[in-house]
């Protein structure tokens, strides 16, 4: 009897492991949409004296599984990018948001977890810099801060990173290096330096 109840318990983990292993396996030629949220680590280059700006990333990504280690991803999300300077007489955030279009290449190295790069255009929707010191706080459009430079209405970036996902909660880390200048005459031709942390669900299509 004894002998029956661990056979029976031994199927019983051994369908629930197949279960979740087949539920895991990435499909061909299923689509999927993930929802995502999570915080961006900005910076600019080339800045002297700036720091990281922390800021939120929401969006979303559409999935094609083209083979069973191959997909390709496309998103649209909003993104809090800039940088902080922090000065002898005040502290200034850098607020520059975009709408970026992540299109990506995903390639799993094991079942679950991908290696992924991709082009990223973005386009700025809001630019802000807000500045403290002595008690005041003041928010005025970047455009006037930056006087005779030229801040660019579109920004493009190379995102690298690799994801996990389990039952359909994918963890996401990327870094996205900014290729085109920001701002011409901040610094020596600014460009956008952010990483990248998300969660989001999978839902199939």
């Amino acid at each position: 009897l004894g002998g029956k109840k661990m056979k029976k318990i031994f199927i019983s983990l051994l369908v629930a492991f197949v279960s979740c292993y087949a539920n895991a396996q990435n499909q061909i030629g299923t689509c999927s949409i993930t929802p995502k949220v999570g915080l961006n680590v900005a910076q600019m280059t080339n800045a002297d004296g700036a720091d990281a700006r922390i800021g939120v990333v929401v969006g979303a990504e559409f999935d094609y599984q083209i083979t069973d280690m191959f997909a390709v991803t496309a998103g649209a999300q909003y993104a809090q990018q800039g940088c902080k300077v922090d000065a002898d007489f005040f502290d200034a955030t850098v607020k520059l948001d975009y709408i970026n279009i992540p299109i990506l290449a995903n390639f799993y190295v094991v079942d679950g977890f991908a290696l992924k790069i991709g082009i990223q255009p973005g386009f700025r929707v809001s630019d802000k810099v807000k500045a403290e010191g002595d008690g005041v706080s003041v928010e005025i459009d970047a455009e006037d801060v930056f006087g005779g430079s030229t801040l660019k209405n579109v920004d493009f970036s190379i995102p690298v990173g690799a994801s996990y996902e389990f039952n359909n909660v994918k963890f996401d880390v990327r870094y996205n290096f900014g290729v085109s200048p920001v701002v011409k005459g901040f610094g020596e031709s600014s460009k956008n330096s952010v990483c990248q942390f998300t969660v989001g669900y999978k839902f199939a299509l």
